[in-house]
């Protein structure tokens, strides 16, 4: 019989602190500031920093950078509000960079 292993996460790439679950990408298809990120419905052992309004490729939103709360390394953002309507399902979601996190029980 299969060990078991729990569940797959995602961890930060700087001191391995556990922030998201795999089961909680809402999408891979993000742009981050470095490169590609993924769109997650939560994020856990982060901090959320101050709100600030930001003009994204999708438009104007208020945003709050996201950091592991072990090593403060920035990860992210969390979307605190979207301006455009087709644009408010981000809203209380998270962009995690995927230069920012590592693959933990893949």
């Amino acid at each position: 019989m299969a060990e078991f292993v729990g569940p797959r996460l995602y961890s930060c790439c700087n001191c391995r602190n556990h922030v998201a679950l795999h089961d909680d990408v809402i999408s891979k298809a993000f742009q981050g500031r470095n490169g590609r990120a993924f769109l997650f419905s939560h994020a856990m052992n982060i901090t959320v920093g101050p709100k600030e309004n930001r003009q994204l490729m999708t438009g104007l939103h208020t945003v709050a950078d996201v950091s592991c709360c072990d090593c403060r390394e920035v990860l992210g953002w969390k979307y605190e509000r979207a301006y455009e309507e087709t644009q408010k399902y981000k809203e209380g979601k998270f962009i995690l960079e995927k230069s920012k996190i590592v693959k933990e029980n893949w």
